[in-house]
């Protein structure tokens, strides 16, 4: 985290808060550079620059680097707030020099910075203006803030301030001018659009994906850069690598805290960040983790898969690339449900061989392979028809047993969508990673913005592929010193709950698992984020990698399988095995794992 670089343009000022005489430290610009400095990041602030500092800046300026011109304090920026059903209300605007602030001083090279925010400086022609410059100036990611205001003097300047950002972020309000309504807010394949929507949390639009997350609750002292705060903290997050959701659900605590005092003084604390909320309905066994994890670091057979076989493309197939990413967005949704509860997995024969769940769907694929490979690049994903899919699918029997076929459908010809639209294949995107500092997290990053990979915040098939690309005989993806993260599925999480690395808490919960019933989203969450926190604990316990750890409990499926009674003594964690036989993995219809 210490490492991370990031570039705020515009927006300090000092205030005047209602119900107080004080000047206290203000502006987005300064609520995002400081949030961001609180979250990890080594931050960068271009903005007027009074002299003589200010007393009440020096705490803020002793945390940034400051550039910008040198201003007389008297044509430093000003507002006077008052506060209205929880809400900051500008009743006195000076905007001192900020709106004329230029590029005079700004870095030449700017391709060091892992992100680069401008705030609307309260003039949006100069931030469209210096995003331009950015971009010719190396800018690797640029995000931008929205006003109101701005938005209604020149919308068109402000709809091509829009479309050429990487990083968007606006309120509901914003939002509904620039799209209609707040709920058709949608962001352009490769672009991450943010629409705080107060004290009921934000939405996170990638493309047409958009995913809610709850507020976080907090005792509103001064709700003024609330907004800014989860900006900051948000692009910390993206720059340290998280998924655009994960980033903004670990921005939102300390958004949230700072309203609970006046002005950034909670962004100014140097005690640890706040967290957000575990669900403690299912909780991680920690003696259990050390235990388990002692017994995989002494197994000398528990390596990598290498994903080679029958099933599986040969290696050096001109092919491999086009039939890996495009099959890998359809590991899913390998079971069905009858009467609200999980009926069976999907086992079929194929080619006069059975399989089951992730390798009917590898050995299904060969086909394109085989004899129809480009089908399987992002153009003949894009064109994919039902029929071609039922072909490719169909079991021997003339059955397509895919519960979800629509699902995998809609996901293939999205994936090959936003491909063609960021003028991407896999084969340019994995020279592109392979060029970075590390290749998994350039991986995962693509992938974010790329349907049938994006949608999950945990990234289980992002990361799948990714072990995938490293793991094959061909090194199509290069060693990073770096791991993947975990791959949570439903095979990690039967074995999880069924070892005890997870205790479910909660009875009404418990009980659905071992009756096999669907759940909720919250329930399903719950016991997934447990058994990512599990092993992520084991990988680093254990020393073994990721995709070692992964194979290890995929094999279960075998020895703890889904419909028959666990073979316990095949298993080489058996002597310290909770032994909880008859709780079942989350029963929800996902397109994550």
């Amino acid at each position: 985290m210490s490492d991370l670089r990031i570039l705020i343009i515009g927006g300090a000022s000092l205030d005047t808060l209602q119900g107080t005489e004080e000047l206290v430290p203000g502006g987005a610009g300064m609520y995002t550079a400081i949030s961001a400095h609180r979250s990890g990041a080594k931050v960068t602030l271009y903005a007027p620059r009074p002299e003589p500092m200010p007393n009440a800046l020096f705490a803020v300026n002793e945390r940034l680097t400051w550039l910008g011109p040198a201003i007389a304090q008297e044509d430093f920026a000003h507002f006077e707030i008052h506060y209205e059903d929880g809400r900051a209300n500008y009743v006195k605007a000076e905007f001192g020099t900020e709106d004329s602030l230029s590029t005079a001083e700004l870095p030449d090279d700017l391709s060091d910075f892992d992100c680069i925010h401008l705030v609307p400086l309260g003039n949006i022609r100069r931030q469209h203006e210096i995003l331009h410059t950015c971009r010719e100036r190396g800018a690797l990611r640029i995000s931008v803030g929205t006003a109101l205001a701005l938005i209604d003097q020149q919308p068109d300047i402000a709809q091509s301030v829009m479309q050429n950002a990487d990083i968007l972020f606006m309120n509901e309000e914003e939002a509904a001018r620039l799209f209609g309504s707040a709920s058709a807010a949608r962001s352009r394949p490769g672009q991450v659009l943010y629409v705080t929507r107060g004290r009921n949390g934000a939405t996170v639009i990638q493309g047409d994906t958009c995913t809610d997350l709850p507020g976080v609750t907090a005792e509103v002292v001064d709700p003024t850069g609330a907004g800014d705060t989860f900006c900051g903290a948000t692009l910390a997050g993206i720059a340290a690598g998280l998924h655009p959701v994960m980033a903004a659900r670990r921005a939102m605590p300390l958004a949230a805290q700072m309203t609970e005092a006046v002005g950034p003084a909670a962004l100014l604390r140097s005690s640890a960040l706040p967290k957000p909320t575990l669900d403690d309905r299912v909780v991680v066994d920690e003696e259990q983790v050390a235990r388990i994890a002692a017994v995989i670091a002494a197994g000398t057979d528990i390596a990598p898969f290498p994903f080679t076989g029958p099933d599986l493309p040969a290696v050096d197939h001109p092919a491999a690339l086009d039939y890996f990413f495009a099959s890998t967005l359809q590991q899913f949704g390998f079971w069905t449900a009858r009467n609200s509860r999980y009926e069976q997995p999907l086992i079929a024969t194929i080619d006069g061989e059975e399989r089951k769940g992730a390798f009917y769907l590898f050995r299904a694929y060969l086909r394109w392979l085989e004899h129809d490979p480009e089908r399987l690049s992002p153009a003949g994903q894009a064109a994919l028809t039902k029929k071609d899919l039922r072909a490719v699918l169909r079991a021997d029997d003339g059955t397509v047993p895919m519960p979800a076929l629509d699902l995998h459908l809609s996901l293939a010809q999205r994936y090959g969508q936003d491909m063609l639209a960021l003028g991407l294949t896999p084969q340019i995107l994995l020279e592109r990673v392979n060029e970075s500092n590390s290749p998994i997290w350039s991986l995962l990053r693509y992938l974010d913005h790329i349907s049938g990979y994006k949608e999950d915040p945990l990234r289980k098939k992002s990361s799948l592929l990714a072990i995938l690309l490293q793991q094959r005989p061909e090194k199509f993806l290069a060693d990073d010193e770096v791991d993947a993260p975990p791959i949570v599925d439903y095979h990690i999480m039967r074995s999880c709950l069924r070892t005890g690395l997870i205790d479910v808490k909660d009875e009404q919960l418990a009980n659905k698992l071992v009756g096999r019933e669907l759940l909720s989203e919250a329930e399903e969450s719950a016991v997934r984020m447990a058994a990512h926190s599990t092993i992520e604990q084991l990988v680093e316990r254990s020393g073994k990698s990721m995709g070692a750890v992964d194979w290890f409990f995929f094999q279960a499926r075998k020895r703890c399988p889904e419909m028959t009674e666990p073979l316990c003594s095949q298993c080489v964690v058996d002597p310290v095995c909770a032994h909880r036989k008859s709780l079942f993995q989350p029963v929800r219809r996902s397109s994550f794992y």
